[in-house]
């Protein structure tokens, strides 16, 4: 099975897109209005809260959600369940995969738009009823480090990669070079503390073709998971939290990269909720064995897809629930 992408896109984006706002939020308004918790749509204690991550645009495929989260939201504990949703996985309903539900809810009326055809589909597959959605545009990232004034990351290992794509250059002929050469830049990142704003933190997490080790998924989660670290820390510090003009120029940023269908009392409700639960968030993805990857074929479009292989979403459904459980 492939590994499931998400864990540097849900933490760094409800990080910034909830906790950010939800601090903000908390600090200007709650003090002023009492929001309870009864306002927040939940089943047995539980808020499900799909979080879908796109490219956006300037990516192929912009509106294909390759980041799919199952999030579980304990009301009466501080926990909360992370569950990996593999984005080949085949929908029959729709003959697509499920990353495309988003895509399909926008492009066709019937469907009643992106964000309830997703949870519609994530209901059929997960058993759960999804309660919220959070569409996150991957676009944002650059523009909400710079709203930060940047952050300090501590390189482990200095290394170059001669190959990073320069955006916009994809389809540059290069005047006949074969090799294509005029599409990528050479850049390098140097061992120990460094600062970066937002264009260099992202050519930092995107790097794939680094020497040193650095050309390996584990090295770019590494890397993921330093500026996500760097970005909370920056956050959650005195200088922005008691910076109301800093903390809504980050809000105004994620606002424009973040499509919702919570009201504004949930939000700050289920911010407040995931800072307590702060390191008690348990990622997990699906067991080997539930899902398989069938031959190409005419029947699935001839497309790399996964399907369940018991042939029913019983056994996922079983497993999805005995998870939430613990």
């Amino acid at each position: 099975m492939e590994k499931p992408k998400g864990n540097f896109n849900i933490l760094l984006k409800v990080i910034l897109g909830i906790f950010a706002f939800a601090l903000m939020a908390s600090l200007m308004i709650d003090r002023f209005i009492k929001i309870t918790e009864s306002k927040v749509k939940s089943q047995d204690e539980r808020v499900n809260v799909l979080i879908l991550g796109k490219g956006g645009e300037g990516h192929a495929g912009g509106d294909l959600t390759d980041t799919i989260i199952l999030s579980s939201i304990s009301m009466t504990g501080k926990t909360a369940d992370l569950i990996s949703i593999p984005r080949d996985v085949w929908v029959p309903e729709i003959r697509a995969k499920v990353n495309s539900a988003y895509y399909w809810g926008n492009k066709k009326p019937e469907f009643g738009g992106g964000i309830v055809f997703a949870k519609k589909n994530i209901e059929v597959i997960s058993g759960l009823p999804i309660n919220y959605a959070l569409v996150l545009d991957s676009s944002s990232f650059k523009d909400i480090i710079n709203a930060l004034g940047g952050v300090n990351i501590d390189v482990a290992s200095s290394f170059t990669d001669s190959l990073y794509p320069i955006e916009g250059k994809e389809n540059d002929l290069c005047d006949g070079d074969k090799e294509f050469k005029c599409r990528y830049e050479t850049i390098h990142f140097e061992k120990g503390e460094t600062y970066m704003d937002g264009t260099e933190a992202l050519k930092f997490v995107r790097s794939r073709n680094g020497d040193n080790g650095e050309n390996t998924d584990i090295a770019r989660e590494a890397r993921q998971q330093k500026i996500i670290s760097a970005i909370k820390n920056k956050i959650l510090s005195k200088s922005t939290l008691l910076n109301p003009f800093k903390m809504i120029e980050v809000w105004n940023v994620v606002k424009s990269y973040v499509e919702t269908d919570m009201d504004l009392p949930s939000m700050i409700v289920l911010g407040k909720k995931i800072i307590e639960i702060d390191g008690n968030m348990v990622t997990s993805t699906i067991p080997e064995g539930i899902l398989i990857n069938p031959p190409k074929s005419q029947k699935y479009d001839y497309q790399y897809v996964f399907v369940p292989k018991s042939g029913s979403w019983n056994e996922l459904q079983s497993w999805i629930k005995e998870t939430l459980k613990n």
